[in-house]
């Protein structure tokens, strides 16, 4: 069983950064793949980045955050960070982090929410032009 709660999220201005966290209780993240996701008013869930649980946490993000956004893990303080940066009025939404022991590939995860086991409440993101 793992509990995630996310947190980190603001109002910001075009061009800024936020770093996201979210906290997880339970089982050690070692047996965890991570992924953050987003959704829009009126838009679906989409996938963000995926974090593998494997030794060096591979990663997987998707096209309209690569190059902005970085996914990594602290495995002794049981947090996964996203940090955003060069920020876009398109980047507002809820951002949700979610947790899963078995996904086909990152790829798969970031494509299909059923993936995924557990969630967080989300913390909103606005950036304003």
């Amino acid at each position: 069983q793992l509990h995630l709660v996310e947190s980190g999220g603001d109002s910001v201005q075009f061009g800024g950064s936020l770093r996201l966290s979210c906290e997880a209780s339970g089982r050690s993240l070692d047996f965890y793949n991570f992924g953050w996701f987003r959704q829009a008013p009126g838009k679906e869930r989409e996938g963000v980045a995926v974090i593998g649980a494997a030794s060096g946490g591979f990663t997987k993000y998707a096209d309209s955050v690569n190059g902005r956004f970085t996914v990594t893990k602290d495995n002794v303080k049981k947090v996964v960070y996203l940090q955003m940066n060069n920020l876009k009025p398109e980047d507002t939404a809820i951002y949700y982090c979610a947790a899963g022991e078995r996904i086909r590939s990152l790829d798969y995860g970031l494509r299909y929410t059923e993936t995924w086991d557990y969630w967080g409440q989300g913390t909103q993101v606005t950036v304003s032009s």
